[in-house]
């Protein structure tokens, strides 16, 4: 497949009117190794970013525990209002140096974190941000409102959540209109199958982290690379993966990262693949549902 901007057509609204293409970019891995420091090479990390701006992608995903501090520094320095991007962020994980993510959603924690997200973008305001993982020494609820007192102070335009369950969404709906969720979820497991629904239900974005974890393991490479060798030279199953993603759902909003402009090309050229219905049945069959 040659390389192609992502359709503008194909797109979601976020609320508010604002809409973004459904394919989108992953900022995670424009950082150093166990996503802590900062990257071997800043220069070729802003070349990717400013690639995927060139290729038509309008919505991109960092958090301010990606470095931490680094994902969002590069953004913030790169990107401007002129590139029209919508930028969405995270807060809720602290980091060390072993690289461990430690949920943390204590109230103050979270409105001292969108200060410093504010000031690595380079904005007044975000456009979405997001509870990156419900602490269990936490009460939701409270982390949740948070997030509704940044709204309302105009510190961020939307709210979203992240590794949540559908009574956690519904428990967050009766306090802040929820834009997004980002959970885990590709070809090879839909363990969030019922998140997703509601999702669809609730007119909510879903954003699938982790789009292409499936693409080497058992039960699915096989299928994958049968469905990429219908379409001809140069179809990968990792394209594949992204395509069944947007066609699986309406509101499902891919962003694969790399550190890569060679794969950032290869991935956007994915939102322009077309599956056949019989591509479909056997991609669904890889995890069922049943």
């Amino acid at each position: 497949m040659t390389t192609e901007h992502v359709d503008p057509d194909d797109t979601f609204d976020l609320g508010d009117g604002l809409s973004v293409a459904r394919f989108g970019f992953g900022a995670m891995r424009l950082t150093g190794e166990d996503i802590v420091g900062t990257p071997e090479d800043e220069r070729a990390a802003r070349s990717v970013l400013r690639r995927a701006v060139d290729l038509g992608v309008d919505f991109v995903d960092t958090a301010d525990s990606y470095g931490p501090g680094v994902s969002e520094r590069l953004i913030g320095e790169e990107l401007d209002a002129d590139d029209d991007v919508v930028v969405a962020s995270k807060a809720g994980l602290l980091r060390n140096r072993d690289g461990d993510w430690i949920p943390h959603g204590d109230p103050d924690f979270l409105r001292n974190q969108v200060l410093c997200s504010l000031d690595r973008l380079r904005t007044d305001s975000i456009d979405l941000y997001q509870l990156h993982r419900p602490d269990p020494d936490a009460d939701f609820e409270e982390s949740v409102h948070a997030f509704a007192e940044m709204k309302d102070a105009g510190q961020i335009d939307r709210v979203g959540l992240s590794n949540v369950s559908v009574e956690q969404l519904e428990a967050a709906r009766e306090v802040v209109e929820i834009a997004t969720v980002q959970n885990r979820y590709d070809v090879g497991n839909r363990d969030e199958e019922d998140v997703l629904r509601a999702c669809e239900e609730y007119g909510v974005g879903f954003i699938p982290w982790g789009p292409m974890y499936a693409v080497e393991e058992d039960g699915a490479a096989g299928v994958l690379e049968d469905v990429a060798d219908g379409h001809g030279e140069g179809t990968t199953p990792r394209q594949v993966a992204l395509a069944w993603l947007l066609d699986h759902s309406d509101v499902t909003l891919p962003i694969p990262g790399t550190s890569s402009v060679e794969h950032l090309e290869s991935n956007v050229a994915a939102s322009r693949l077309e599956l056949a219905d019989r591509d479909v049945r056997k991609l669904d069959g890889i995890d069922p549902q049943e």
